[in-house]
């Protein structure tokens, strides 16, 4: 049997900043992200509706070589306005937004690609459609991970500060004595002035 050891005390809960500054690289990242897939997946839905697709047809009509009907068209448009406003929005809302739009491609490609060729196919995907559920699932994961996780995160990175607290606070009382003191005002000849 394995033992636990008991730690004593209270746990910390991770906080971490609810708005990062807007020139940050981390924001710009997210911004990027979201903004390319958010503009991707508006051109296909309206691409789709032009072609006066039926909103559940089912019969191969296709838009940039994807399987499409109108569904599919109204909530890749959907989907694409969304993800835009996370581009405007930036900072931890656009990371978080990337993050959980790429998961739910993801899962949407699994549904999906188990629904391939039976009568609940109603967004009317092929495979084509599911590579690409998974191709958008795992760059949006990515561009909304990019710098919040991972073993080895500069010490300047807002999310290692907020997981190490107290290696942060310590680092920036090392700065802080470490710095040299502000020159003091050099005093005025005598007779000038």
């Amino acid at each position: 049997m394995a033992t636990h050891a008991l730690h004593g005390g209270t746990r910390r809960r991770i906080r971490l900043d609810e708005h990062l500054p807007t020139d940050h690289r981390l924001s710009t990242v997210y911004r990027v992200g979201a903004g390319l897939m958010g503009l991707a997946l508006l051109a296909f839905g309206i691409l789709g509706l032009t072609n006066n697709i039926g909103f559940f047809d089912t019969g191969g009509d296709q838009v940039v070589g994807l399987n499409t009907n109108g569904a599919l068209s109204v909530l890749s448009i959907c989907v694409g306005v969304l993800l835009i406003v996370g581009m405007v929005i930036g900072g931890n809302v656009a990371s978080t937004l990337n993050m959980t739009l790429g998961i739910l491609f993801i899962l949407n490609g699994f549904l999906n690609l188990g629904l391939l060729e039976t009568d609940y196919n109603f967004l009317a995907f092929k495979i084509q459609n599911v590579l690409f559920s998974f191709v958008v699932g795992l760059l949006l994961m990515t561009f909304g991970m990019y710098g919040r996780v991972g073993s080895a995160l500069p010490h300047d990175n807002p999310y290692w500060r907020a997981r190490h607290p107290d290696s942060a606070a310590a680092e920036q009382r090392a700065r802080a004595l470490s710095a040299p003191p502000p020159a003091a005002n050099p005093r005025p000849p005598d007779g000038a002035g």
